[in-house]
């Protein structure tokens, strides 16, 4: 009986670990019905030229022996080639198949752990248990179905052919070998269909009962969780401290920004732009508490702060660090660098007439304390 607690489907881990220890979902049944089926077809395709190559073969051989058959003589020899000769595609083929319809089910899987030596397997006990279990019984009835629809499909193959099997004395060599072979080939066939809906049937049943065995509790997928990817609080713990750094290293790229376009108090995002660039890009963006680090990080450096709260909420949700912003925001973009390269243009043309007016101012300074004229010497 399932328990009730497993409710989780297997994670991949667990599935790879029965997959280690040799537990893969497979039909024992399917490659035998494919193999049966390539071989019925490899017979199917030779039988036609088997009887008349067979007549050929003995006539030609009989005629050329001379004396007694002995063992090693050409009768015998050359009977035995032809019975390779047969017999090896038709073993080839049936081998080939099976192994691909293996292979198909679950692939090539070498398990060193399924081939270890238990002594629990030697066990008689063990054995008689599983003889008398609900899995044996499960087994029998699954055996007994495809049986029960075999017989079936035979009882209603001789009822089909009861008046020709009657007046079968009465008929020659070749209609009785006909008949027989009529017969045969149609209960071949029809038990093959059975067989293999049986074994399709067989495998998706395996594979239900597999799946279902390997159940998880939530309490099992929550530990292998916490093995295989760390605990959650080293992970939050990761998680900060991976958002602290990149927290510091947008307040380091914002102090190369050309302007700040800010929200004002929810969004800024810092942009820079150089003349050999083809667009401006993002270099900083933050929100609340990292905007405001933006902003005072831009008054500390003398970085222009521009309003404009469409162009900020615009430029913090489309664009990510490090990208161009987009051309549908290259006109509003191109206004504000405008207006920024006009004022920084203003502060140099400012700076450079205070320069002038103190360059002029130290000249006529030093020019008024130089030595004046003496009234005395007419000088």
């Amino acid at each position: 009986m399932a328990d009730s607690s497993k409710t989780e489907q297997a994670t991949p881990k667990k599935r790879s670990k029965a997959r280690e220890q040799g537990q893969v979902a497979r039909s024992r049944e399917l490659p035998g019905v494919f193999a049966l089926a390539a071989v019925i077809g490899v017979m199917a395709l030779m039988a036609p030229t088997a009887v008349t190559h067979w007549t050929v073969l003995y006539r030609n051989t009989l005629y050329a022996a001379s004396g007694d058959i002995e063992g090693n003589g050409p009768v015998l020899f050359w009977s035995a080639v032809e019975v390779m000769r047969w017999i090896v595609p038709i073993l080839m083929a049936g081998m080939a198949v099976s192994v691909l319809a293996g292979l198909a089910q679950g692939g090539v899987n070498f398990a060193p752990e399924a081939l270890s030596l238990k002594f629990d397997r030697f066990n008689p006990a063990s054995k008689l248990s599983q003889l008398v279990s609900p899995v044996a019984l499960s087994n029998l009835l699954k055996s007994l179905l495809p049986f029960s629809a075999m017989l079936w499909i035979a009882v209603i193959t001789v009822q089909e052919h009861w008046e020709s099997m009657v007046h079968a004395s009465s008929l020659g060599l070749r209609p009785f070998a006909s008949l027989v072979g009529n017969m045969t080939f149609e209960m071949t066939w029809k038990s093959g269909l059975v067989l293999l809906a049986w074994s399709v049937v067989d495998y998706m049943l395996t594979l239900q009962k597999m799946n279902s065995d390997m159940k998880m509790t939530k309490q099992e997928v929550r530990q292998e969780y916490k093995e295989t990817d760390g605990n959650p609080l080293i992970k939050s713990r990761i998680r900060q401290i991976q958002r602290n750094m990149r927290k510091r290293q947008s307040l380091k790229a914002a102090a190369t920004a050309t302007v700040i376009v800010t929200n004002p108090t929810h969004y800024a995002v810092a942009l820079k732009y150089e003349a050999e660039m083809a667009a401006p890009i993002v270099v900083a963006k933050g929100l609340n508490v990292l905007a405001e680090k933006i902003k005072q990080l831009a008054r500390d450096n003398g970085i222009m702060l521009v309003e404009n709260r469409p162009l900020a909420q615009a430029l913090y949700k489309s664009v990510e660090v490090g990208d161009s912003i987009p051309a549908n925001l290259y006109k509003a973009v191109a206004e504000i660098l405008a207006l920024v390269f006009r004022a920084q243009a203003e502060v140099r043309r400012n700076e450079a007439e205070r320069r002038s007016r103190n360059a002029s101012g130290q000249k006529m300074s030093n020019n008024s304390g130089g030595p004046t004229p003496n009234p005395g010497t007419g000088r």
